[in-house]
């Protein structure tokens, strides 16, 4: 198991130069959607030492959580296809349980990796982290080997701080989009004393800065509240319209949920002067291509435009 995870990571990750922005930025962003077609990002990072310590521990079967679209969902059963662990899915949504005609992408993906589902509702969902609902799970379930929502856990934050690599030290501002904060955990950890590390919450919430204080011990981070376009998930013809111009202009997909607004806000904020002159940013590709065609369902039953890529 663990060649798995060491022969797609032996290659260098490429940093690829965007585009001078601002007043003579350099942007630049690192590729980690290139790290494995189906478990990419930041989720091959996060899944990465949880799932050896599965494999430590004998552990037979995972069990995790997520939404329909979720791109945690779709990096677990792809991994632990290729990997050989029994996995199983708790999925926000009880109407789904025998509505399979309207399944999102994602679940059809993670079912024909060979995940199993329980479809809960959503009252259920908010207490999945309960001591009982715990409880419930290990015996439901076997005592599995247990990943939470997103993936976000000290072993996860340990995969992404490996995201850094030494040349990584010439740019000031590190910026990532983040969601659960584990990503931003890893790349506060792992960054060096003159960095300043940006995360752009795909969250309307504020409470990102609270949870990441707890897991971190440095001070050169903040969240940018600006760029979450409504909340999680949420999208207006402007961001559509800037990730296919991106991809028009640089050949790289951007997702709608995260990086996508990523970009968006940093592209607006050096429009805007925030960054000191001659900046070097680095941008943290964190994949989920996956739920794209998802949201494009969705965006055609809204009268938006598609993702044209």
């Amino acid at each position: 198991m663990d060649q798995f995870f060491k022969s797609n990571i032996s290659a260098e990750i490429p940093n690829q130069f965007i585009a001078e922005i601002g007043d003579g930025c350099e942007l630049w962003l690192k590729r980690e959607d290139l790290l494995h077609p189906q478990v990419s990002g930041n989720k091959f990072r996060k899944l990465k030492y949880n799932l050896l310590e599965a494999q430590k521990g004998n552990y037979s079967s995972i069990i995790t959580f997520g939404g329909a679209h979720s791109n945690h969902i779709a990096a677990t059963a792809a991994a632990g296809k290729i990997l050989g662990f029994k996995i199983f899915g708790i999925v926000r949504g009880e109407e789904l349980e025998n509505s399979k005609d309207r399944w999102s992408p994602t679940l059809k993906f993670a079912e024909s990796c060979g995940m199993n589902f329980w479809f809960i509702s959503r009252e259920e969902y908010r207490e999945k982290d309960s001591v009982d609902f715990l409880k419930t799970i290990r015996e439901k379930y076997q005592d599995p080997y247990l990943i939470p929502e997103g993936g976000t856990n000290e072993k996860a934050i340990q995969g992404c701080s490996e995201i850094l690599k030494e040349e990584d030290k010439k740019f000031r501002f590190v910026c990532s989009s983040v969601g659960t904060g584990g990503t931003l955990a890893g790349l506060i950890n792992s960054s060096v004393e003159n960095q300043q590390i940006f995360g752009f919450s795909s969250l309307k919430s504020n409470h990102l800065q609270t949870e990441i204080s707890e897991l971190v011990k440095k001070q050169n981070w903040k969240i940018v509240l600006d760029y979450h376009f409504g909340g999680y998930a949420k999208v207006d013809q402007s961001l559509i319209e800037f990730m296919n111009l991106f991809y028009k202009n640089y050949n790289i997909k951007l997702d709608p949920v995260y990086t996508g607004k990523l970009l968006f806000g940093i592209f607006d904020l050096a429009k805007k002067g925030y960054f000191p002159k001659g900046s070097k940013i680095l941008a943290i590709h964190t994949g989920g291509l996956q739920g794209i065609e998802g949201m494009n369902q969705r965006l055609l039953k809204k009268n938006l435009p598609q993702i044209e890529y």
